[in-house]
C-alpha cells in the first residue's frame, strides 16, 4: 500500500489500486471521499470553508480551500482519470463544532450545508456521512477496493458503509440504499 496524505485545503485523486488516500484533523473542515468502482478511481478533498467569495484571490490560488471551488475540482480530476459521475460512491466526514464552543461562527455547520447544496445542484447523491458533533476525525480511502474508513478522536476506526448523523453527540446509524 502506498499512502497519499491529503493536507488541509488540498485534494488528491488516484487510479493506483495500491494507493490509500488519507486526511487527518477534520475538525470543522470536511473530507469528501469519492470512488468509481468500475474505473477504480478514488479521490479525497479536505476543504476548510464553505464559500470562495470570502477570498476570491485565495480561491484562485487554491480552489481546494473552499467547498464551492474544491468540490468541482475534485470531480474534474477524477473524471480526467476515467471516473463517471453516476457510478460514484460519495461519502463525507467532518463539519464538527470544534474551537467554537459557543457556536458563534458555526463553520462546521456552514461547511456541511455547502456540501449538501453543491452536491444536490450537481445531481450527486451523498451515500454516507459522519458530519457534525464535537470530535475531530481522520478518514481514508483504499483506491483499489473503494473501502472508506473513519476514526473519531478517542474512538476505533470503522468502515463507512452507511449513513451516520451526529447531533449533540448522539450517533444514529441509517442504512443507505
Amino acid at each position: 500500500m502506498r499512502t497519499i496524505v491529503v493536507g488541509v485545503a488540498d485534494c488528491a485523486v488516484s487510479n493506483d489500486p495500491d494507493a490509500v488516500l488519507v486526511t487527518h484533523a477534520l475538525g470543522s473542515c470536511v473530507g469528501l471521499l469519492i470512488h468509481d468502482p468500475v474505473a477504480r478511481v478514488g479521490g479525497l478533498l479536505h476543504y476548510m470553508l464553505p464559500e470562495s467569495r470570502l477570498d476570491a484571490e485565495r480561491a484562485q490560488r487554491n480552489p481546494c480551500m473552499f467547498a464551492d471551488t474544491g468540490i468541482p475540482e475534485l470531480f474534474r480530476r477524477a473524471y480526467a482519470l476515467g471516473a463517471v459521475k453516476n457510478r460514484m460512491v460519495v461519502r463525507a466526514a467532518g463539519a464538527a463544532q470544534v474551537m467554537d464552543p459557543d457556536g458563534v461562527f458555526q463553520i462546521g455547520k456552514r461547511n456541511s450545508q455547502a456540501l449538501r447544496r453543491i452536491l444536490w445542484k450537481a445531481g450527486i447523491l451523498l451515500q454516507g456521512e459522519e458530519l457534525g458533533g464535537f470530535s475531530s476525525r481522520t478518514v481514508r480511502l483504499e483506491v483499489g477496493t473503494g473501502r472508506m474508513w473513519c476514526r473519531s478522536t478517542g474512538e476505533p476506526e470503522r468502515e463507512m458503509t452507511g449513513s451516520i448523523h451526529l447531533a449533540q453527540g448522539v450517533v444514529e446509524w441509517r442504512t443507505v440504499s
